[in-house]
């Protein structure tokens, strides 16, 4: 046993477990990619300011839940709480947003890190797949990052997810609603900390999750009521496309996120499967982001999918997922001729595209052979001094237990043949 053990609120992800996640990062990244997304990856550190200005003070990420450190030179810099603060900022220090190929669309997976208390669903470091279109003003894009999160999940198996939607209103609005909602929230019984942030942003009061707050803010204003004109059509459209692609969703005029930088359309996957930590995905649009942290104006839109909930909601609904052989074929080699031979074999046939491994450490017959069945491969190969003054191996179907000779320079052939 070893004295060292992951720290709290992480995880480790090992064979065969992490396959599940490979999986799920492939599918969720998968539509972005047919839809004109770039890979991008930024550092697992950046300046504090950078998430105090973007994802916001008064956030419980950036007050409460925020890893920081100082550098021997003095710099103060922070694990990354979230992606898109990180992608805008590497897009800006690019200058790709000046290509002239508005929007510059990007996609991005990492692992992320909050100081939370450790439960079910939420962790301390978590891996996520965000989308970020940056750069422009439509409701066809608001929609279109809607449609390729839907469709990532369906193509996963999942069919017990909800799509909630909500309009947070632009600048012209949002100043009113926010003077209402203080307004409200100035006369009820608060915590100090949560009448600071009633003066800070108002509408993160909304997202309280304690039910002594939620009892009190039932009759608070909604943002819905107080859209401007050119809102409610925006919000309309965005409402009208996906309508039009088929994905259901349920207005949910409460729906504020947990970032300060979120205007007009916000949205969030939520799964009832996952008890309180229902949220699988979610993301909105920021038009005043790029702003905030030193760039031009550049209205976007973006998302990040939680990889690790999703695979907690798959196996709620019981999904399990198609997952690639690890190993098509297993080498078995009787004698340190046969040793050598079949190792050149299990070379060419992964050169050649072929799944195969082999009974390492000098394994006798009978251990090897368990060694095949538990690596779950199709077939075991298997050559000894009088197979090889034959010039052939057996190939023998761990499925049905058939057993046929196969030229040496003929396995990859036959094999490849065999696995079609």
């Amino acid at each position: 046993m070893t004295t060292f053990k992951a720290p709290k609120g992480t995880y480790d992800l090992i064979p065969p477990e992490s396959a599940d996640y490979l999986a799920v990062r492939e599918a969720l990244s998968a539509p972005l990619r047919r839809a004109g997304y770039g890979y991008t990856e930024t550092p697992g550190f950046e300046q504090v300011e950078l998430f105090a200005r973007g994802v916001g003070e008064s956030t419980d990420i950036v007050t409460k839940e925020m890893y920081t450190l100082t550098t021997k030179g003095g710099d103060e810099l922070a694990l990354r709480p979230e992606g898109t603060a990180s992608v805008l900022r590497a897009a800006l220090e690019a200058n790709l947003h000046k290509s002239g190929n508005l929007p510059v669309k990007l996609w991005y997976s990492g692992s992320y890190y909050r100081y939370e208390r450790p439960q079910k669903g939420r962790y301390r470091h978590f891996s996520q797949v965000g989308a970020e279109a940056i750069g422009a003003e439509d409701p066809s894009l608001d929609a279109e990052l809607v449609i390729l999160a839907h469709d990532a999940y369906r193509s996963l198996g999942l069919r017990d997810f909800r799509v909630l939607l909500n309009s947070l209103g632009d600048k012209e609005c949002r100043p009113v609603y926010r003077a209402a909602l203080q307004e409200f929230l100035r006369r009820l019984d608060l915590d100090e900390d949560t009448r600071r942030r009633v003066e800070i942003n108002p509408l993160r009061v909304l997202d309280d999750k304690r039910e002594s707050v939620r009892r009190q803010i039932v009759d608070a204003p909604m943002m819905r009521d107080h859209l401007c004109e050119a809102c409610k059509s925006y919000h309309e459209q965005v409402r009208e496309l996906l309508t039009g692609a088929g994905v259901s969703y349920e207005d949910d005029p409460r729906l504020v996120r947990g970032l300060d930088y979120y205007t007009r359309t916000t949205f969030e996957f939520v799964h009832d499967g996952l008890g309180s930590q229902s949220a699988v995905g979610g993301g909105g649009r920021y038009d005043g982001l790029s702003e905030m942290i030193g760039g031009p104006a550049l209205p976007s839109v973006g998302w990040a999918l939680g990889v690790d909930r999703t695979v907690l909601a798959l196996r709620a609904e019981g999904v399990g997922l198609e997952l690639p052989s690890a190993t098509d074929v297993f080498a078995v080699p009787i004698g340190e001729e046969a040793r050598r031979s079949l190792f050149r074999v299990v070379t060419e046939l992964r050169r050649n595209g072929v799944a195969a491994d082999f009974a390492y450490g000098g394994k006798g017959m009978k251990n090897a052979m368990k060694s095949a069945d538990r690596s779950g491969a199709r077939f075991a190969l298997l050559a000894g001094e009088r197979d090889l003054a034959q010039g052939v191996a057996q190939l023998k179907d761990l499925e049905s237990g058939e057993q046929t000779a196969v030229p040496l320079d003929g396995v990859v052939a036959e094999v490849s043949a065999k696995l079609r």
